[in-house]
C-alpha cells in the first residue's frame, strides 16, 4: 500500500524536530539569559572604580623627541595616546620600521622609555580600578590565548589578576601600556558560553556566518513550514474537503 503525503510530512517533521530540538532549547535558553540579565553585570561595569583625571596642570614632552631617540627610525605611527598610569602621564605608542610593530611606554614628563609593568604594578592598576578591596587570589602572565579564552582578541602581553570575590573577576592589565583592557566574571563567562551555543561559532564565538548557523536556520525554517503543511493536511476542514469531493 502506497504512503500518503501526510504520512512522509509528518516523518520529515519528527525527524528534523528531534534533530533540532536541542539547539532550538539552546537558543531559547540564550535569548532568555540575553533579555533577562542586565547587560551592565555582565559587562562588570558596576565593579569599575572610576579614575581620578590626569591634572591638566602639567608639562608634558612632545612625541616627536621621544621617537628620535628610538633604535630604529620610524616609518609609520599607528596611534599615540596619553594614557594614566598610577596617577602618572604616559605616551604609549605604536609605530612601525622595517615592516615590524614596536611598542613604546614612554614616560611624558620625562620621554624616558620605561619597561613593561611588573606583576606587582598591575596588581596595583587592578586594585585601584576595582570597586572594592577583594583580596588576590591569583596572578598570571599571558602570552598567547585560543579562540576559546575570555581574554581572546585583546593586547598581549597581559596580566591576569583574580580577586577572591563572589562573581570570581578576572581584571585583565595589559602589559605594554597598563591599561584595564576588560573585566571577566561569572555572568560573562555564562553569557560567553551561550553566545557560543547561539551563534554556533565554537572556535571564535563571533562568526555570525558559519555554514552550520546558515544551516540550521534554513532547517528550522523548512521543519516550521513541515509543522503548517501538517497541520492544513490534518485538518478536519481539510478531510471533510477531500470525503466531500469522492
Amino acid at each position: 500500500m502506497a504512503k500518503s503525503k501526510h504520512y512522509y510530512i509528518r516523518r520529515i517533521h519528527r525527524y528534523m524536530g528531534m534533530l533540532l530540538g536541542i539547539q532550538f532549547l539552546f537558543w531559547t535558553i540564550g535569548g532568555l539569559y540575553f533579555s533577562w540579565t542586565d547587560i551592565d553585570e555582565i559587562h562588570g561595569d558596576f565593579q569599575h572604580k572610576a579614575m581620578p583625571l590626569l591634572s591638566g596642570n602639567v608639562n608634558l614632552v612632545a612625541p616627536g623627541s621621544i621617537l628620535q631617540s628610538v633604535a630604529g627610525k620610524p616609518e609609520f605611527i599607528s596611534s599615540i595616546q596619553v594614557i594614566n598610569i598610577l596617577q602618572k602621564p604616559f605616551y604609549s605608542i605604536i609605530y612601525t620600521s622595517s615592516g615590524k610593530e614596536f611598542k613604546i611606554l614612554a614616560d611624558a614628563q620625562t620621554g624616558e622609555i620605561r619597561k613593561p609593568i611588573t606583576k606587582e604594578e598591575a596588581v596595583t592598576i587592578a586594585s585601584a580600578s576595582f570597586n572594592g578591596a577583594p583580596a588576590l587570589k591569583s596572578v598570571e602572565y599571558l602570552t598567547t590565548t585560543n579562540g576559546h579564552h575570555e581574554y581572546r582578541k585583546k593586547p598581549l602581553p597581559a596580566w591576569a589578576v583574580t580577586f577572591n570575590h563572589p562573581t570570581s573577576t578576572t581584571v585583565y592589565v595589559s602589559a605594554d601600556f597598563g591599561k584595564v583592557e576588560s573585566f571577566r566574571n561569572n555572568k560573562w563567562r555564562i553569557f560567553d558560553f551561550l553566545w557560543m551555543m547561539h551563534t554556533m561559532d565554537y572556535k571564535q564565538r563571533d562568526n555570525m556566518n558559519n555554514w552550520l548557523l546558515r544551516t540550521f536556520s534554513i532547517m528550522g525554517l523548512l521543519t516550521i513550514i513541515s509543522g503548517f503543511v501538517l497541520f492544513v493536511d490534518s485538518s478536519k476542514w481539510r478531510r471533510r474537503k477531500k470525503v466531500s469531493t469522492l
